[in-house]
């Protein structure tokens, strides 16, 4: 079974666990990055995430940031990382905690919508909690408005004038907490008999703003759709919160979803997220909105 499992990921095996895996399945595939569940000749299941060149680094910080975190949240256990031998890519292996996650199980009927939003929250506070070290991996706000400005027209970027205004003021004054960057339901997997939540997939993760990384979670979780989603995240998350700048993050995360959706549904989708925010919360924005002007 080894011959059918890719080279990149036998060879990340031997390097960083010291033994060959005897079969692979592939979880995802992104530009940057592709993830494996394998099964190690050793009896060990084990999750291979490799990287392309252009993201070496990662599997440093990514390693870097789980164990930063690890006494203040349940997250998968390193096993190793580094460069695979005979390719460019690098890798991380991480114990496997099983397939259930958090998505699957309110998908399925098992948790509830409002207890899986709940459980999001509890567990960005628990992450916002832990400290954050002077190595932690930071991207400035400047630099994340300047990646959206390439990818749409400078109107878009003026509507959300007032909201990019409201971050860039509170830059300053922001404590950084670490910020996963992508959490979601199946960010999160539901481990052992007591199904204990466990982040996963720490490649966005930054020292950054807690309002920034619990507005990622209302966008991403589509609890931004309605006044009540989003107050069952920010009422059960355990730590302050700025209303007006998370209101601000939230445009900004919106108006990038729809910047990268793709033309048809998607694209009408995020258009109605950003109508919908413009009418809550209209001092965030200038008219014309962004989505009246690039319908």
């Amino acid at each position: 079974m080894t011959a059918r499992v890719p080279a990149a990921v036998v060879r990340a095996a031997i390097a960083l666990t010291g033994a060959p895996p005897h079969a692979a399945q592939r979880l995802s595939s992104r530009s940057r990055t592709a993830v494996y569940r394998a099964g190690l000749a050793d009896g060990r299941n084990v999750v291979i995430k490799l990287y392309t060149a252009t993201a070496r680094r990662n599997a440093i910080t990514e390693s870097a940031a789980i164990r930063a975190v690890a006494d203040h949240v349940a997250v998968p256990t390193v096993i190793g990382y580094g460069h695979v031998p005979g390719h460019e890519a690098t890798a991380l292996v991480t114990a496997d905690l099983g397939t259930l996650t958090l998505g699957g199980a309110m998908r399925s009927g098992r948790i509830s919508d409002e207890r899986a939003l709940r459980d999001l929250a509890g567990l960005l506070g628990r992450l916002h909690r832990a400290p954050v070290q002077s190595w932690a991996p930071r991207r400035p706000f400047y630099e994340q408005a300047t990646s959206l400005s390439r990818r749409c027209p400078p109107s878009v970027l003026d509507g959300i004038a007032p909201a990019l205004a409201a971050i860039t003021d509170a830059v300053e004054a922001t404590t950084p907490v670490w910020c996963h960057g992508d959490l979601h339901g199946d960010n999160v997997v539901l481990a052992g008999h007591r199904a204990v939540r466990h982040l996963v997939d720490f490649t966005d993760a930054t020292a950054g703003s807690r309002e920034s990384d619990v507005a990622q979670t209302l966008v991403m979780t589509d609890a931004v759709r309605s006044p009540l989603r989003a107050r069952m995240v920010t009422d059960a998350y355990p730590l302050a919160l700025d209303h007006h700048l998370l209101a601000a993050w939230t445009v900004f995360h919106t108006t990038r979803c729809w910047v990268h959706s793709s033309p048809g549904d998607d694209r009408a989708l995020w258009v109605g997220r950003l109508d919908e925010l413009s009418r809550r919360t209209p001092h965030l924005f200038r008219t014309p909105r962004p989505e009246r002007t690039h319908r």
